[in-house]
């Protein structure tokens, strides 16, 4: 029997509950809006946009021109002049009253992120909540870690699509919290509509927040460089983080630059392989399209077959389709590994890398294939690929260098400990690493010549949430470190003799504890 897209997560269901909950995004005609000025308005030039699950159109970005964005970054610095004199204790009850409905709306942006970015939909819950909880973490911890510590003004943010939630909209929170006034730019290539209800309802709750949609060439000048953004907190690609650290480097503004790098998992003198396959599988979540991915593993030659066994059985029992089909209407969703990636263009760039690879000499030893049963018969699947990994990746192959963002593995094989450090530290600087051995004593002492902020022993390292801290090392972080303290720190001013933490083109401040 052919499945069926559950009713649970039927989007047009959906958007008349988007229309119900938050109908200030929409224009007379249905026309999604931008947020600026405190107000929702500005249709902008439409963009088409289609949901990477099956290509269907899921409505149009409303893409701003520069002029106009430059009247929303004008309205924000409006706003932050009024809001950083708005007392701690008020500025709590606004951000708890925001977290309070975004409660009572995770089904509804859950399953919108479902069909904006092709997230399952375990990963879309896990999405919304780890923002609404992390952000309760600050509501309820922020007096010790603000002290006397003051507003920067504006805070700009330009994210990347893969966790509207858990990093652009939690990011948000925390910094009016503080009492800066934010504004962000949706990602181009997914959430803008789960983004737009957040944003409304942080409005409807008195917080100055701006939500600005368009392209990065358009709006970049604007939402990085004007005299009235005094903070920006990107995350993206090294080519445009390192165009917005070139910028940013004569102006002498607050940043924090979260960039790519390759994150590796160096094995060595290694034997608890059963732990390793769940971690395998495990790092698989959304595809790899992750920040703190592991894309490229680093293993002692002799422990290959072994790593080869484990990596096989692994990666095979993952499961990778469409996250909303069901057999039967009353169905639970399927508890997929992951779905799509986020557009058939990034897919196609993965074939790309995956071919130049294998032309410069790498040998592939895995080509996953997708399960037709898994997808509609007819439906699109241009934006699907099964897992794939390599061997003996060359140097002149762009993958050797580059993260890819999806569901491709490499594999170098080393003889001798300085190769493996050698290896690891290819991207020059990552976010995560992690190193395995049965000798936790050699690991531990490996791992402080790995270049990455966050270096596992026998466990992946993730971003972390609350209290714990995040950032990179060499280009693959720029400015101030975030999370806990770091991230308060990040956004405020505090006396001149208390250093904002981070990784600057002059020095590298770390904190003790990581």
């Amino acid at each position: 029997m052919a499945k069926i897209v559950s009713p649970q997560v039927d989007f047009a269901e959906l958007i008349r509950q988007v229309k119900q909950v938050t109908p200030e995004i929409y224009d007379q005609q249905g026309n999604y809006l931008n947020l600026l000025e405190g107000r929702w308005q500005e249709p902008g030039t439409p963009r088409e946009f289609v949901s990477p699950i099956d290509g269907s159109v899921l409505g149009s970005l409303p893409f701003l021109d520069k002029a106009t964005a430059l009247r929303a970054v004008h309205g924000a610095h409006r706003e932050a002049a009024d809001w950083c004199r708005v007392d701690l204790d008020e500025r709590k009850q606004h951000v708890q009253d925001c977290l309070d409905q975004l409660r009572d709306n995770v089904e509804l942006i859950g399953k919108l992120l479902m069909w904006e970015i092709g997230k399952t939909y375990k990963l879309g819950f896990t999405d919304i909540d780890r923002c609404i909880d992390g952000v309760q973490w600050y509501v309820d911890n922020i007096e010790e870690m603000l002290g006397r510590r003051e507003p920067l003004g504006v805070v700009s943010n330009i994210a990347s699509w893969n966790y509207p939630m858990s990093v652009l909209m939690h990011a948000v929170l925390v910094q009016v919290l503080c009492g800066n006034a934010a504004i962000a730019k949706t990602p181009t290539d997914g959430g803008f509509i789960s983004l737009s209800v957040t944003f409304a309802i942080a409005r409807r709750c008195g917080l100055p927040v701006t939500l600005v949609s368009g392209s990065g060439g358009e709006l970049s000048d604007v939402l990085v460089k004007d005299q009235a953004i005094e903070c920006l907190s990107f995350v993206g690609g090294r080519y445009n983080g390192r165009n917005i650290a070139d910028a940013l480097a004569s102006v002498h503004k607050r940043y924090m630059l979260e960039m790519e790098g390759v994150n590796t998992y160096g094995i060595w003198n290694f034997s608890d392989w059963n732990s390793l396959g769940d971690q395998l599988k495990k790092g698989y979540d959304y595809g790899k399209q992750r920040c703190t991915a592991y894309v490229r593993f680093v293993v002692e030659r002799r422990l290959f077959p072994q790593f080869l066994e484990t990596y096989w059985n692994a990666i095979r029992s993952l499961k990778i389709g469409n996250p909303t089909l069901v057999d039967n209407p009353n169905d639970k969703l399927p508890d997929l590994h992951f779905g799509p990636v986020i557009n058939s263009r990034q897919a196609e760039d993965l074939d790309r890398l995956y071919a130049d690879a294998l032309k410069t000499g790498a040998t592939p030893f895995y080509e996953g294939k997708l399960d037709d049963s898994l997808f509609l018969p007819d439906q699109d699947r241009s934006a699907y690929r099964a897992p794939r990994a390599l061997v003996n990746l060359p140097r002149q192959s762009e993958l050797y260098f580059k993260e890819p963002f999806g569901p491709i593995d490499s594999v170098v094989l080393v003889d001798r400990v300085e190769e493996l450090v050698g290896e690891m530290n290819i991207s020059n600087g990552a976010l995560v690493a992690a190193v395995a051995s049965d000798d936790t004593k050699w690991a531990q002492r490996t791992a402080k010549e790995v270049r990455a902020f966050k270096v596992g022993i026998n466990k992946l390292r993730s971003r972390g949430d609350r209290e714990e801290v995040f950032g990179g090392l060499g280009e693959s972080w720029k400015g101030a470190f975030v999370g806990g303290k770091l991230l308060v720190e990040a956004v405020t001013q505090g006396a001149p003799s208390e250093p904002v933490l981070g990784n600057y083109q002059d020095a590298t401040l770390l904190p003790e504890k990581i």
